[in-house]
């Protein structure tokens, strides 16, 4: 037998108690109801059946369990206190078999007088009901099953009921007495019914026969199929929220907890028994819970940083309401450990700086320039850029020297493999070291964790462009030379030369030569690196460049700023030619960026008004500027400022690390304020 709980203990519950006691075919384990004078209760008794207050006061494991206190509420409770396979009938079907009840009831009691009555009130129900007497006679049919037989109600009284369904069990009810409930039926067309059989009993508790109440299998069969579809897409959510890396709890309306999955186990620290049926706010040790908030402002509460479980886990938390039918039915939260956020982040930026380091941007076209001295370096970066040979760019800074460079490689059989830059000034000559040429685990400090690879292995098949190429310490020298000769490098700490084909690219706007005199710069090297020097023109030189080079930097800056500069008017390009450009295009782009920067966001033309025309009014003996005492004190400093930097540039020939030296500043200080003021 099947064990049941019946929940709920008024009329309903009564008539479902003597309906299944009656059957035969269940054991009924208790009845709840929190009043002691229920109904139910009292009929309980009479047949030695437990009665309690609390349903969970009942054995947890039965089959079936009939809701009939009319709350839906409670049936989704009981849903998550009994086990998957306890069958939970909510109020809308019990109330079915209650209905059903009152009406074999109604129909009984009415027999005898009130037939008339009593067909009116069955022909009016959708299902099928068919009555017999103790000679298995039909003494009653309603118009719904008239119509499943396919007969005519008058014709049907009195015969036989095996004439009208050969193999109705309604003969069985009267020999055993028991009702008999959800079985299937064929009928002669071939279609299926599912039918209730019960008896009949009239007042004086005697049997008078048997009837059936059947329906059409299709609506039970559709049924069956929505309840299949259900559970496969509950059993889809399960496996999708239990396979899931991100944490995720679910709450109900109240704040308590439904649902969590093993991420949130791991990432918490908590064990499910710890947070379900508990209050939301049992996982937070350090905030509020955004569940509580979620469903009191019915709005989602994304990006906030709590610490949750013992182990005070920092996390992000991601909560949304859950809203059906414009009901507030819980929340859901999504947990993600900033641990790993902060491993993604550091291996996206170091993605970034590989892609950033490994790839060439410019080609030729890039390249603005039709003086000659301009067309003559362009045509030896392009026949350098067939061969393999290493190429020395040599010019002032701010040229373009890196431009050259990236076109080269663009331009060159190896375009498709990796083009690695190095400036060879900006860091130290330990760590410069480290980087061009790896070095073997244990070897250094930062090697402790691993070995690491060099740049120069990095740029193997592909381009290696060397910026400064004149700051190179002695060593650093040396060693690349074994790469230019031999084609191989050797990791700090390792033991084991690595071959490696790569192509040189330098730059420098050091003066080589004399740098070979003073003995700072190996002479077998320089030959190496100068087997194709070529000279790139400063912008002075060049000043009919001028308006084509601003064309180009407008679309840059446009897209920077957002602005829509569309060109510079001939009074402005005029005092642009006059300016010698000490910091050539480099200066050049910072002195129009400064001008858009101050220009209203309408304005689509560039004149000479948004120029910081104090900038480009240079003495030519000093290349002093010239500083109006209206100007803002800010700008006067830093005109002074610029200068000072520009003519201990000169004086130290370009080299950078003379210039900080002299100045008393650091390396980096220098590098910083040489870019601020586009001397770069």
């Amino acid at each position: 037998m099947q064990k049941v709980i019946i929940i709920g203990g008024g009329i309903g519950g009564s008539a479902i108690l003597k309906l299944l006691v009656e059957s035969g075919w269940f054991h009924v384990e208790g009845v709840a109801d929190i009043q002691a004078d229920a109904p139910a209760l009292k009929e309980a008794e009479k047949f030695r059946i437990a009665t309690v207050a609390d349903f969970k006061e009942l054995p947890k494991m039965v089959d079936i369990v009939f809701n009939v206190t009319g709350d839906d509420e409670l049936t989704q409770r009981l849903r998550r206190y009994y086990p998957p396979r306890t069958v939970i009938i909510p109020g809308s079907v019990a109330n079915i078999f209650v209905r059903l009840m009152d009406e074999k009831e109604h129909y009984i009691n009415r027999l005898s007088n009130e037939s008339h009555k009593g067909s009116i009130i069955f022909n009016s129900i959708d299902e099928g009901m068919v009555g017999i007497d103790l000679d298995n006679h039909i003494h009653f049919i309603n118009r719904s099953a008239a119509r499943m037989l396919s007969v005519k109600q008058d014709e049907a009284i009195g015969r036989h009921i095996h004439e009208l369904i050969s193999m109705s069990e309604l003969p069985r009810i009267i020999e055993t007495g028991r009702t008999e409930l959800n079985r299937e039926l064929e009928l002669k067309d071939g279609s299926k019914i599912v039918t209730s059989r019960f008896p009949m009993i009239d007042e004086n508790g005697e049997l008078i026969g048997a009837f059936a109440v059947f329906k059409d299998i299709t609506e039970v069969v559709s049924l069956a199929e929505e309840i299949t579809d259900l559970k496969e897409i509950q059993t889809m959510l399960q496996a999708i929220i239990q396979s899931s890396d991100d944490a995720i709890s679910v709450v109900d309306e109240k704040g308590n907890g439904l649902l969590v999955n093993p991420a949130y186990t791991r990432i918490t620290g908590l064990e499910m028994e710890q947070v379900i049926d508990r209050p939301a706010s049992a996982d937070i040790s350090e905030g509020e819970s955004m569940h509580f908030k979620a469903l009191q402002t019915r709005k989602p509460v994304r990006g906030v940083n709590l610490k949750v479980g013992p182990a005070k886990r920092e996390v992000i938390v991601n909560v949304a309401p859950i809203i059906v039918d414009n009901q507030l039915k819980g929340s859901v939260g999504v947990i993600h450990d900033t641990t790993e956020i902060r491993s993604l982040m550091k291996e996206l930026d170091r993605a970034r700086s590989i892609i950033r380091t490994l790839e060439s941007k410019y080609t030729f076209d890039d390249i603005i320039g039709l003086s000659s001295e301009m067309q003559l370096s362009l045509q030896q970066a392009k026949l350098a850029a067939q061969t393999l040979v290493t190429v020395l760019l040599r010019g002032e800074s701010g040229t373009g020297k890196e431009l050259f460079a990236h076109a080269i490689h663009s331009d060159s059989e190896r375009q498709f493999n990796k083009f690695v830059r190095v400036n060879c000034a900006a860091v130290s000559s330990e760590q410069l070291d480290a980087e061009l040429f790896g070095y073997e685990e244990g070897a250094t400090l930062e090697s402790r964790t691993g070995a690491k690879r060099g740049l120069l292995e990095e740029a193997n098949n592909g381009s290696i462009f060397l910026d400064e190429i004149g700051e190179l310490s002695p060593q650093i020298q040396s060693k690349l030379l074994r790469v230019l000769q031999e084609h191989e490098t050797m990791r700090i700490g390792g033991t084991k030369p690595i071959p490696v084909n790569v192509r040189v690219i330098a730059s420098t706007n050091a003066n080589m030569e004399k740098a070979l005199l003073d003995g700072t710069f190996r002479e077998d090297l320089y030959y190496r690196l100068n087997r194709m020097p070529i000279l790139i023109p400063p912008l002075r030189s060049r000043k009919q460049d001028i308006p084509r080079i601003v064309d180009r930097l407008l679309l840059k800056l446009n897209q920077e700023y957002g602005r829509n500069v569309e060109s510079v008017s001939e009074k402005a390009l005029q005092f642009l030619k006059m300016y010698d450009w000490p910091g050539n295009v480099r200066e050049l782009e910072n002195i129009l960026s400064r001008s858009m920067i101050f220009m209203q966001m309408n304005d689509k033309t560039m004149t000479e008004e948004h120029i910081p025309l104090d900038m480009l009014k240079a003495k030519e003996a000093k290349n002093e500027v010239v500083i109006p005492a209206s100007a803002p004190l800010q700008e006067q400093l830093e005109t002074v400022e610029r200068g000072i930097l520009h003519r201990a540039l000169e004086e130290a020939k370009g080299n950078k690390s003379k210039t900080a030296k002299q100045l008393q500043i650091s390396l980096r200080t220098l590098y910083y304020k040489l870019e601020k003021f586009g001397l770069l």
